[in-house]
């Protein structure tokens, strides 16, 4: 049974994939700065790999239908390293829309419940502009 609790290597994982949104967002600011956005791909995977463990990393990595996401996010990182960020940040994108495309539905939710944005994601006309990605409806403005 995964356990829920928060406790400090969690803590210490969120604030390590927090911080590489931040960094990859930095570089994206800064014209595609190579450095920043090699440091945030490092950062938020240590993140994730931390804040959900090895085990369940390994095995939510390698399941047989995140092939595909997993591949195009490692090429992505890899690129990125040589020194092509633009179209490695793209391949990531690609990678990491595939990856996480089962936690849409989620995430949908969990916008629709927030306090001040809540009521946007409600309306009809956001509500009714979806996307079918792997069978799952996904609102439009999240993909956006």
């Amino acid at each position: 049974m995964m356990s829920f609790e928060m406790n400090d290597r969690k803590k210490i994982g969120l604030g390590l994939t927090g911080f590489g949104v931040f960094f990859s967002f930095l570089g994206i600011i800064f014209f595609f700065d190579k450095g920043l956005i090699a440091m945030g791909n490092i950062l938020f995977f240590a993140g994730v790999v931390l804040t959900i463990g090895l085990k369940s990393s390994a095995q939510f990595f390698m399941k047989r239908s995140n092939f595909k996401g997993t591949i195009s996010f490692g090429v992505g990182f890899f690129l990125v390293i040589i020194g092509w960020p633009i179209i490695g940040m793209i391949v990531e994108a690609y990678g990491f829309v595939v990856l996480f495309s089962g936690f849409w539905p989620t995430l949908a939710v969990f916008l629709q419940k927030m306090p001040i944005i809540g009521w946007l994601f409600q309306q009809p006309f956001v509500r009714s502009h979806e996307v079918k990605v792997h069978d799952v409806q996904i609102p439009v403005c999240i993909l956006l």
